[in-house]
């Protein structure tokens, strides 16, 4: 009933987006990895739970204008973050690790946040993860590389935003000068810890930093933590999209433009940990859902955009038969990387009288195996020799780009994504295709194949910034 509810409305709203005049409320959705085997291998996974073959569908990919993009970087066949973050900023491409700026890393370019700024709309950049990362700080920062975290803080402070909600700055500190923090301060804004407290202190507040509680930023503070591994008390990308409306609706009630960036996607397909990535696609279509809230009251003012930077990990849906087993996914209970941190103090607990049997118990309870997921012999042959290995010293863990996952959550993972017969290509992103869907006034210039800096240029022309 809840499905074929979303739809009618869906239907029915479509007959004003024709008519629609200029939009005053642009939503900018940026899944960063989020390429169209991420979304399809969601809708299949949520299908798979419900116990059938198909797909279930997400409410950002029933939007009714849907199409790609292609991704490359000035410099490279394949982008990363910051190009590709700058690309969907500014309507420029650059050089692989440059945040707004031309490729000859000298010229400054300016993003749709900053003409929506200049045209007279409160303004809001939000992700995920830390608010100096890549996707983010191409909206609002300008640096020859990505890594200068304290330098891109210090243009946050400059950028005269009204909203920004992330999981912290990744480093604010730099001995000498005042931190990042002070900056902020100094700056207008009022820098709020948490959900709670943004609600104690947004009606004074005349610019918003939302940054998740001192406690979460002391374990983690490079991002919030994965959906998979929520627990009571952390903040959400749902929360920070809630708060992003309520203030930017405070400072101009007849216009804004609110980015958000799901950032986290990218770092579980970096680690090729494919029920975490369902889950962080699923995350932030519920943080869609709330622009969509939004959008069903205002249908004909509201432009919702949704596509990714570029696809992380080749994912693929099938490895070399007819038959996916994504329902196998519902099995596995907290990320890879959790499951890691986590394995690492059962062996420190357990020191020598760490067992085998207390292993396999341990990976039954956290992957489903033997109980929920049948393994073959020379998967539980890897098992165990991982084990050994573990004992002997030998064990060996592996890196990605965000994590380093010991030996037995990584050969658990591997075992789990054959068994469910997903496959990947690469451990860093790739030249798919992204997707992108649209809702509203003006979605239908979202047409065609697109080239990633079309996106913005479109989104300004729509919403007549420039």
């Amino acid at each position: 009933m809840k499905k074929f509810f979303l739809s009618a409305i869906l239907l029915a709203t479509c007959a004003f987006t024709s008519m629609a005049q200029t939009p005053k409320f642009v939503f900018y959705f940026i899944g960063d990895g989020m390429g169209l085997n991420q979304v399809n291998g969601t809708e299949t996974y949520l299908a798979a739970q419900e116990g059938r073959i198909g797909i279930q569908p997400l409410t950002f990919a029933d939007f009714p204008y849907t199409t790609f993009a292609t991704s490359y970087s000035a410099s490279n066949g394949i982008t990363d973050s910051a190009a590709g973050g700058t690309a969907l900023a500014t309507g420029h491409k650059t050089y692989n690790g440059c945040i707004g700026l031309m490729a000859d890393s000298v010229t400054a370019v300016t993003s749709v946040a900053v003409w929506a700024r200049e045209a007279g709309a409160a303004v809001g950049v939000s992700t995920s993860v830390s608010i100096d990362h890549a996707t983010p700080a191409a909206f609002y920062a300008h640096q020859p590389s990505r890594s200068m975290y304290y330098e891109i803080g210090q243009e946050l402070a400059k950028s005269q935003f009204d909203f920004f909600g992330g999981s912290d700055f990744l480093h604010p500190e730099r001995q000498g000068q005042p931190s990042l923090y002070e900056q902020a301060q100094q700056a207008g804004y009022t820098i709020a810890r948490g959900y709670k407290d943004y609600g104690k202190k947004a009606k004074k507040a005349d610019k918003m930093i939302l940054f998740q509680t001192e406690e979460a930023s002391r374990k983690d503070r490079s991002a919030l933590p994965y959906a998979k591994d929520r627990q009571k008390g952390d903040m959400s990308l749902q929360e920070i999209v809630r708060a992003g409306i309520n203030f930017l609706t405070k400072k101009n009630p007849e216009r804004f433009f609110l980015m958000v960036e799901g950032g986290k996607i990218d770092w579980a397909c970096h680690s090729n940990d494919a029920a975490t990535v369902y889950e962080e696609v699923i995350d932030m279509d519920n943080a869609i859902r709330v622009a969509y809230e939004f959008y069903a009251q205002h249908p004909d003012e509201t432009l919702i955009v949704v596509t990714a930077d570029h696809e992380t990990g080749g994912l693929g849906l099938g490895n070399g038969d007819y038959v996916q087993k994504s329902h196998l996914y519902k099995y596995q209970r907290q990320s890879v990387d959790a499951y890691s941190r986590h394995i690492s103090q059962l062996i420190e607990q357990k020191g020598e009288h760490l067992t085998y049997d207390i292993i396999k118990a341990d990976l039954r309870d956290n992957f489903g195996f033997w109980a929920s997921v049948p393994l073959h012999k020379y998967q539980e042959d890897q098992l165990k020799r991982t084990y050994d290995d573990i004992i002997a010293g030998r064990a060996q863990a592996k890196e990605s780009m965000y994590s380093k996952v010991s030996a037995l959550a990584e050969t658990a993972k591997a075992i789990l994504n054959r068994n469910a017969h997903q496959a990947w290509t690469s451990g860093t992103h790739t030249n798919g295709y992204v997707p992108v869907f649209a809702i509203g006034a003006g979605a239908e210039q979202f047409h065609g194949r697109l080239n990633n800096i079309d996106i913005p240029v479109i989104i300004g022309r729509v919403a007549g910034y420039k």
